[in-house]
């Protein structure tokens, strides 16, 4: 098709055609999709008739009991919504400009690196930008890969794993994740000069959810030494409630070292002094190539860049 005279300039196509195509998809059957819309089901049919006769392909099949999307139905649907999460993108930067902000960002990251990078990435942003308003979420790597496919998120420090479509991202690789047990500071394990796995199946832990990659490789580290998973489980990632628990109790808790370090450097917890044979993935910074970052985004992924050459100690980009 001509550059000079794209396909959707010749279609006359409309937002709300992307919008039924999204509705269909989401509702399976053009009936609900046009109530979601609020236009008539005919008046729905005629703008899929259109844009399909237009394009000269069937983007659903008609069932009997719904619609289902064809291979080119699949293609313009996701382009469908990235397209619309796009335009309203454009409406929030332009909202966030006239109540003086400099733009938004939303960042997403595992636990470790939320507390050893994102912080004082976002005090190097904010000092180029000092306006800027930022949205974090801490979350397992499956959520916020989701997220960033939703286009909920612009930037992540996370993992990458085999089912993600690795053709449609960037990835900077900045660290292995490392794995450390923590108990509150008089803990009895504590007394032990080099407490094993063995000594410390006997406690409880709190670990996270079963499904995890973090529970699995804790669940693998019990079984590779030959011993019983331990009994008394309690399954969180929630933090605040880990380290509460811990200050009550004399559970154990399997987090990543870089979040460790930060609370013992408090006094909240200690680590007890055994290296488990619990390890995690590279972790890296994550965008997407068919998403344009805003300002506000790429100012932020370049003072991520930035900082983690000083965490991690990785070579500067010329």
């Amino acid at each position: 098709m001509s550059s000079t005279n794209p396909w959707f300039l010749r279609a006359r196509l409309k937002t709300r055609q992307l919008l039924l195509l999204v509705a269909i998809d989401n509702e399976g059957n053009i009936h609900r999709a046009a109530e979601t819309l609020n236009v008539s089901q005919p008046a729905a049919s005629k703008l899929l008739k259109d844009l399909e006769d237009m394009m000269n392909v069937q983007l659903f099949e008609r069932l009997p009991r719904g619609m289902c999307a064809t291979l080119y139905g699949e293609v313009m649907i996701r382009h469908a919504r990235i397209a619309l999460a796009s335009l309203g993108e454009a409406g929030a930067e332009i909202d966030s400009l006239k109540e003086g902000h400099a733009g938004n960002v939303r960042v997403g990251a595992i636990q470790g690196p939320a507390v050893t990078l994102i912080p004082e990435a976002i005090n190097r942003a904010i000092q180029e930008r000092p306006l800027l308003r930022v949205s974090l979420q801490v979350e397992s790597s499956d959520v916020l890969m989701e997220r960033l496919t939703q286009s909920k998120l612009d930037i992540l420090v996370a993992r990458l794993f085999a089912q993600h479509d690795k053709s449609r991202l960037h990835y900077q690789a900045l660290a292995e994740e490392k794995i450390c047990a923590i108990v509150r500071p008089d803990h009895p394990l504590l007394s032990l000069r080099r407490p094993s796995l063995a000594n410390m199946a006997q406690c409880g832990w709190i670990v996270p959810p079963t499904g995890s990659v973090l529970r699995h490789r804790f669940d693998l580290m019990f079984r590779n030494a030959g011993l019983e998973l331990p009994v008394r489980l309690i399954e969180s990632t929630a933090l605040v409630f880990v380290l509460n628990m811990l200050r009550r109790t004399d559970y154990i808790s399997v987090i990543p070292t870089d979040a460790a370090g930060y609370y013992v450097d408090h006094g909240i917890v200690s680590v007890v002094p055994t290296e488990l044979a619990c390890k995690m993935d590279d972790f890296g910074i994550i965008t997407r190539k068919d998403w344009l970052l805003s300002p506000a985004a790429e100012c932020m992924l370049a003072a991520l860049r930035d900082t983690a050459c000083d965490v991690y100690g990785l070579p500067r980009l010329d």
